[in-house]
């Protein structure tokens, strides 16, 4: 069953029309956003709002249904960032130039490498649309 214009409008709006995961901005990105299901429907997810999460196509395409990834450090499976479970800025933050995303905690780690969240490209977007506001700010 297709996801309803309203509950899209609901989750696109609740995360502030960037993306939940790489924090790129979707008015500034030519592919449309997508809703993505945090537990896959493979996985037993459903269209529930709390289920929901704006992501951008590369995001959404690399997380595509896993929902936990092996740590070789810990010699165990960590969990990925929940957008409703977790809170962003408890588990992440941002380098002092607002360039990439650093991790507090082993499922920040985990989740910025499984879904590249520092790649080359989201990196550039936050140059152009970051650097700006971070040299007004100098000065």
């Amino acid at each position: 069953m297709a996801i309803s214009k309203k509950k899209r409008l609901l989750v696109t709006e609740r995360a502030y029309y960037c993306c939940e995961y790489c924090q790129c901005m979707s008015e500034f990105i030519p592919v449309p956003f997508v809703m993505e299901h945090i537990l896959p429907i493979v996985k037993g997810g459903t269209d529930e709002l709390g289920n929901l999460a704006f992501a951008c196509h590369h995001c959404n395409g690399a997380k595509y249904s896993k929902t936990t990834i092996w740590d070789e450090a810990a010699q165990q499976f960590i969990p990925l960032f929940h957008p409703r479970q977790n809170n962003w800025t408890t588990h992440f933050k941002w380098s002092d130039d607002f360039m990439e995303i650093i991790s507090l905690t082993p499922i920040d780690r985990i989740t910025i490498n499984a879904l590249g969240l520092n790649r080359d490209k989201v990196t550039n977007h936050r140059r152009l649309f970051c650097f700006p506001k971070v040299l007004k700010q100098a000065f």
